[in-house]
């Protein structure tokens, strides 16, 4: 297969790269269904002993094309169809969470090569992966409170299981973590410089068997993670599930860094930092993976039609003002009984379902 995503066998490794450089790789649902395709073709097949994802380098040299992992999903295609039925929004969540689904249960090895922008639908596809490599040029984050969404791909089940109430900070904010601090804070298993990235995946292929070992003995010395500076504060100011409790615990410090973290929240949609925070306190407990991607596309499906988030789109996006208008404007005006309604189960037939 070519075009978007690459397709192919290199020995023993299957090959998956994402091909859409001028977006940075972000998903597209026909390439969601090709790494389901892909998936399924090797789950069975003696020949393919582990699976590789990464993105594929520009046809240009391009550095500034190369530049990306994957930034995430086709965010102009779903605020378009949430501004209608919603329709191709639920198809390319349905599909996109399959895919989650379908790498979170994989029984072979996969590896995620995260060199570059690994942002949204990026964070899931490396998360379930069992390798997942980071580099001095990672940028990963989940920025969807900015654009009046909310981390999905199964970051209220990942999110939720990271250290003290980081997942909670990362979630709220959007912080952009480096390669470093996603392997201090577990999101990542190994540290590689990007020039030693295709002798991994030559090795790799070359001794599918060894994939740990090859890893381990190419990583490099990791610069000092510097998020773990701030762990303290994270724990005690992001303590609360309630917005409005953490956003008075970030008032009452004044300290510089709490103020700038103030700052950075007054930004974001109120209703989806509430959803955020409802998401990984429900995720933390969740009993399966697959309960995970069956409530969020229960909220998924409804958040892309409201108007935080084509505002969002609008104002981030499309206009490019950064000057959103939130509706409800303020904490305080999103109401227990909204949040309840953006939670509530979908009918059986509208469900998500992982096969």
């Amino acid at each position: 297969m070519t075009g978007d995503l690459m397709v192919e066998q290199d020995g023993a490794v299957g090959r998956i790269r994402l091909n859409r450089p001028g977006t940075l790789h972000a998903l597209t649902h026909p390439m969601c269904d090709g790494i389901l395709d892909a998936l399924e073709r090797w789950r069975g097949d003696a020949a393919v002993e582990a699976v590789v994802i990464d993105h594929a380098p520009a046809p240009d040299g391009d550095p500034k094309l190369s530049r990306g992992f994957c930034a995430g999903g086709d965010i102009r295609m779903l605020a378009e169809s949430g501004a209608g039925d919603g329709a191709a929004a639920r198809a390319f969540f349905h599909a996109e969470y399959r895919m989650n689904h379908r790498l979170f249960t994989y029984a072979k090895p996969l590896v995620a090569f995260m060199d570059g922008v690994t942002m949204g639908g990026g964070v899931g596809l490396a998360l379930p992966c069992r390798y997942r490599v980071a580099t001095e040029n990672t940028k990963f984050a989940m920025p969807e409170t900015g654009i009046g969404l909310f981390p999905d791909v199964g970051a209220g089940w990942y999110l939720s299981r990271g250290p003290g109430r980081m997942g909670r900070y990362l979630a709220l904010t959007g912080h952009r973590l480096d390669g470093a601090e996603c392997l201090a804070l577990g999101f990542a298993t190994h540290y590689l410089h990007a020039d030693r990235l295709d002798e991994a995946k030559n090795r790799i292929a070359e001794t599918p068997q060894a994939i740990a070992a090859v890893l381990d003995e190419l990583s490099a010395p990791v610069p000092d993670a510097r998020i773990t500076a701030h762990a303290g504060a994270i724990d005690r100011l992001f303590a609360s599930d309630r917005l409005e409790e953490v956003i008075a615990a970030l008032e009452a410090d004044g300290g510089d860094w709490a103020s700038a973290q103030l700052a950075t929240l007054r930004t974001k949609s109120p209703q989806t930092m509430k959803v955020s925070l409802k998401l990984l306190l429900d995720g933390a407990t969740m009993a399966t993976f697959e309960d995970e991607m069956r409530q969020e596309y229960a909220v998924g499906s409804r958040v892309v039609q409201r108007h935080d988030f084509l505002e969002g789109v609008r104002a981030v996006i499309v206009d490019k003002d950064n000057a959103p208008r939130w509706d409800p404007p303020t904490p305080e005006g999103v109401t227990d009984h909204l949040i309840d309604q953006i939670f509530a189960p979908l009918d059986e037939a509208d469900a998500w379902t992982p096969n």
